[in-house]
């Protein structure tokens, strides 16, 4: 299993543009978190789909990376989403991911999204990723 902190510097040097933060990793589970700005707002002033669907993506890929290691070209293959309710456009989205099959070639997982600061869920996830073969 890859370390919180492994895996926070991993997506740091890979992906410098993201701004999602790895708040934790555990037994085939994952949180992150990423601030809402304008930037991520689409008309009517809540959450754009995208901004919510990266979110996901990352808290699988996280938890992914925490189960089997840091694993480059480990990817997304399948990714849906059910929109639940709108999220605050002045709160942290939070992403909340439990991994439900770790195989050789596929990682199944499932995320829940949250608005800072409520219980409600926003959004429901599940997800594929691919595992390359490892030496």
């Amino acid at each position: 299993m890859a370390s919180k902190e492994a895996i926070a510097a991993f997506i740091a040097g890979e992906f410098p543009q993201t701004r999602i933060v790895v708040d934790a990793v555990g037994d085939k589970t994952a949180t992150v978190s990423q601030a809402v700005n304008d930037s991520d707002l689409r008309p009517g002033g809540t959450v754009s789909g995208p901004t919510l669907m990266a979110v996901a993506d990352v808290a699988l890929y996280v938890a992914v990376l925490g189960a089997i290691g840091i694993v480059p070209l480990a990817v997304t293959t399948s990714l849906t989403i059910n929109f639940l309710r709108k999220p605050g456009p002045g709160r942290r989205i939070i992403a909340e991911c439990q991994l439900l099959k770790v195989g050789k070639t596929l990682a199944v997982g499932e995320v829940s999204l949250y608005s800072e600061g409520s219980a409600d869920v926003v959004a429901h996830v599940v997800g594929t990723y691919a595992i390359p073969p490892r030496r």
